[in-house]
């Protein structure tokens, strides 16, 4: 712990309340953003700051006769009286109350409620930090946060394997079914290869096939098989002069595969003529692989990489799924879940909620990265809603909603859901319209998000001062154990080749 920290502490511990004081009818200007939001009750302290040019600030927190009062403008509790604060709040709130004394006089803003769920969440998340331009990528990590505390560790260290001589990025971390021992993540240029984890075994595989476009790119796991989808991409890079959107990422071609951990073998899953395939996802009881597609045709039925950025916001990528049988380990015909092409967007990143009923995506008016995109916001479907066809209900937005409550006037992108379907965390860029930031927000389970918190710091300044990114957030039930100078190592050992097949061999695993 810093000595600042500590002093902070300190402070917040020998702080009093001003007996005397008049009450100023507004709520107070802080940062983060913590005015009734919910919060799970293992969360580590929201500590915010109060932007305002005051003498002195004194905040309380309490909840059921339990006070913590800090003094300061940055109000930083103790971590384990916070825990026994936010315990005896559980199923309640913490009302926080902020004084200010200027030109002598003490005023207090309008009180705000915190509100506490019962309901836990994953105790850690894990993201790729990176700056949030198309050169600078490779003095890049991921990361593993505590969501209990503020302990946060590399898992990744890119510059250990990143040279003059040669580059590297990595990407892609995911992980089964939230299982920090059975995770993976692409390294691409010097040293490339997929690093995989699975109970103890660590390696790194070469996916790179002649019958192949190109070695995986997005995964997503099986529930429980050793299978991992992919989709294969060959991607590129075009810059906008006058949008106020700067950089694309674009597909010239793209296929969905799947890939058997167990015996190093790839089969194709979906490669349709005039299709771009990408972002795959499992649904929770592995029965279905859900993906996004978009219909293009190449005017001399080529792929031409000048012809498709020139006609980039024509693609609307639409919601399919296939069926899958785990005995057989074969799939069935794609069917239609979300057509966003008929009201004129493109939808992407599908994930599905742990108990299999709701479907949340992005939607932008165009294209696959949308993450560059500041139309791009959060939807929602119901998967009850599916007719017997495995389409949606004919509505007007084709059964999906917008999820309002997460979504601001920037991009928001990657998201995913906690493990028991209670929250979800998704990237924002609604604080300054460069940096991406996590958000929280819980869910109820019967389609209704609350107001989303910035994810909590140790410093409240520390996410206005961060000049990196945070991608991909992803939670996990625990941490990555291996060393960033372990992963290293395994990068730069020599890759193990992977094995082409026409069909995955039947499973005789059961869940």
């Amino acid at each position: 712990m810093t000595a600042f920290a500590l002093l902070m502490l300190l402070s917040c511990r020998q702080a009093t309340v001003p007996e005397h004081y008049s009450d100023i009818k507004m709520l107070p200007k802080i940062y983060p953003e913590y005015d009734d939001v919910t919060v799970p009750v293992n969360i580590a302290p929201l500590s915010f700051e109060l932007r305002l040019k005051v003498d002195e600030a004194v905040v309380r927190y309490s909840a059921e006769g339990v006070d913590i009062v800090c003094g300061g403008v940055k109000a930083c509790p103790d971590n384990d009286e916070w825990r026994a604060l936010a315990e005896k709040a559980k199923g309640k709130d913490i009302t926080v109350e902020v004084f200010a004394k200027k030109d002598g006089k003490w005023m207090r803003f309008n009180p705000f409620a915190i509100h506490v769920s019962p309901d836990s969440i994953d105790s850690y998340l894990s993201y790729r930090l990176i700056s949030p331009s198309y050169v600078a990528y490779e003095e890049l990590t991921l990361n593993q946060r505590c969501l209990e505390n503020y302990n946060e560790k590399v898992i990744v260290d890119n510059m250990l394997c990143s040279t003059e001589a040669g580059g590297q990025c990595v990407n892609c971390h995911s992980y089964q079914q939230y299982h920090p021992g059975r995770m993976q993540f692409h390294a691409r240029q010097n040293m490339g290869g997929t690093v995989i984890v699975y109970d103890g075994n660590v390696e790194k595989v070469d996916m790179a096939n002649d019958s192949l476009l190109s070695a995986g790119v997005y995964p997503a796991w099986h529930p429980w098989l050793p299978l991992i989808a992919y989709s294969t991409n060959k991607t590129m890079q075009a810059f906008h002069t006058t949008d106020i959107n700067k950089i694309e990422v674009l597909d010239s071609e793209s296929d969905l595969v799947v890939y058997d951990v167990e015996h190093h073998e790839v089969a194709t899953v979906e490669q349709g003529k005039d299709e771009l395939e990408i972002f795959p996802f499992w649904a929770p009881d592995g029965k279905y692989l859900y993906y996004c597609s978009a219909h293009f045709e190449y005017k001399n039925n080529n792929a031409d990489p000048v012809e498709i950025t020139m006609r980039a916001n024509e693609l609307k990528y639409n919601i399919y799924r296939k069926a899958f049988d785990p005995s057989t380990r074969q799939f069935g015909e794609r069917e239609l879940v979300f057509d966003a092409a008929s009201v004129d967007k493109s939808a992407t990143l599908p994930r599905i909620s742990p108990d299999g009923r709701w479907l949340l995506f992005t939607l932008g008016d165009w294209g696959c990265f949308h993450i560059w995109h500041r139309d791009a916001d959060l939807w929602m479907m119901d998967l009850k809603a599916m007719t017997g066809d495995g389409t949606a209900e004919k509505t007007e937005r084709g059964g999906a909603v917008e999820a309002e409550a997460l979504n601001s006037d920037n991009t928001e992108s990657y998201h995913s859901w906690s493990s028991n379907g209670r929250w979800v965390v998704f990237s924002s860029r609604r604080n300054d319209g460069v940096f991406t930031r996590p958000f929280i927000a819980h869910f109820d389970g019967n389609g209704v998000f609350s107001k989303p918190f910035e994810l909590p710091s140790e410093d409240p300044d520390y996410h206005r001062q961060l000049m990196k990114s945070y991608n991909v957030p992803e939670f996990m039930r625990g941490p990555v154990n291996l060393t960033p100078q372990q992963f290293a190592d395994v990068l730069k050992s020599k890759a193990t080749p992977v094995r082409y097949v026409r069909r995955l061999k039947a499973s005789s695993t059961t869940p």
